[in-house]
């Protein structure tokens, strides 16, 4: 799986949006896979939990969960254990997303849990500092988003191009394997084709493509497809 997922990389993550709850939330994951086999492009979809074992089901592209919690199963009310996730389907997780921050050390126990579990582990981080940081836990990815832009109109591409070169060259300095992705605020095929000219990966995105009028038609612009 880690292998077939070539650049650019597109992670669309549904979040909690009413758009993306339910029978909703697998048609945006039908429409996903649909452009990933008209276009090429590897695209992984992030859905709620819940959803995680129907989607699975339902397409063929990578599918993420949100969030893992740092337990072992057992007594945990209402954590994600990765055995459940890994059980349920998916192949690989968010982390520590700004909207579900983590302690560093929580981060490193479930870069380790997706490791033993075969699970490929994306990292979000919101600075430079943090990001590196994060790279050297050996995660499959690393995803630079600063939260100040998350769900707004300017990509961090054009509002802070430098947090993003600079990620990309302080990561690869000390571990060339761990991929870099950029989000926040990404919408466009504009968008992803300077992500790729900064040195990411690609990107991770929400509410452009999500809650977009017609879904396809944005994910179609997104990847460079008119």
């Amino acid at each position: 799986m880690k292998t077939s997922l070539k650049a650019p990389i597109v992670a669309v993550n549904f979040k909690a949006f009413s758009e993306s709850t339910g029978k909703k939330g697998i048609l945006l994951a039908k429409i996903c896979d649909e452009v990933a086999k008209e276009t090429g492009i590897s695209i992984i979809v992030v859905p709620q939990t819940t959803e995680i074992r129907k989607i699975v089901e339902t397409v063929e592209i990578p599918v993420f969960a949100q969030h893992i919690d740092a337990v072992a199963p057992g007594s945990y009310t209402g954590h994600i254990t990765a055995e459940s996730v890994l059980e349920a389907g998916a192949s690989g997780t968010l982390i520590n997303h700004s909207e579900c921050r983590m302690q560093i050390a929580d981060i490193e126990a479930v870069v380790s849990k997706c490791k033993k579990a075969g699970l490929m582990s994306l990292v979000c981080t919101n600075n430079l500092p943090v990001s590196l940081a994060c790279s050297l836990l050996k995660p499959d990815f690393v995803a630079i988003e600063p939260p100040e832009l998350i769900g707004g109109d300017i990509s961090v591409t054009t509002a802070d191009p430098d947090i993003v070169k600079n990620t990309v060259v302080a990561i690869k300095n000390v571990n060339r394997d761990v991929r870099v992705l950029c989000g926040a605020g990404v919408k466009d095929g504009k968008d992803l084709t300077m992500a790729i000219k900064l040195g990411t990966e690609g990107v991770l995105l929400a509410s452009g493509i999500v809650k977009a009028k017609d879904p396809k038609k944005a994910l179609l612009e997104l990847v460079g497809r008119r």
